[in-house]
């Protein structure tokens, strides 16, 4: 029995190890390359480097954004941190509609 405590502890130390370090670093790393392929002109991202823009041109190792009028910058595509959803319409008719029924419900109070 004892020669096979000593050979399980190693396993369950490798075991956890796997489980709480290297699958969740493999898991985002898909997820960010799976990201970073998907990108696509006209989308909205932020480079590592904190640089806000939207996409003008790919190619296979860079990305080129457009951060103002004037001012576009090359980067590679490793560069890219994240890719931001633009949902800011709808947010802000919801917040209408609840400002509305609010002021509405404060009058019948009244």
């Amino acid at each position: 029995m004892q020669q096979y405590q000593a050979f399980i502890f190693p396993v369950l130390l490798i075991a956890i190890f796997y489980f709480l370090l290297i699958r969740p670093q493999n898991k985002n790393r898909k997820q960010r390359n799976e990201m970073i392929s998907s990108l696509k002109k006209g989308d909205k991202v932020v480079t590592i480097g904190g640089l806000h823009g939207t996409i003008v041109e790919l190619n296979d190792q860079t990305i080129t954004i457009k951060v103002n009028d004037n001012t576009r910058l090359v980067f590679e595509r490793a560069a890219i941190n994240e890719k931001k959803i633009v949902d800011a319409p709808a947010k802000t008719e919801e917040k209408e509609e609840v400002v509305a029924s609010t002021t509405e419900e404060t009058k019948e109070e009244k």
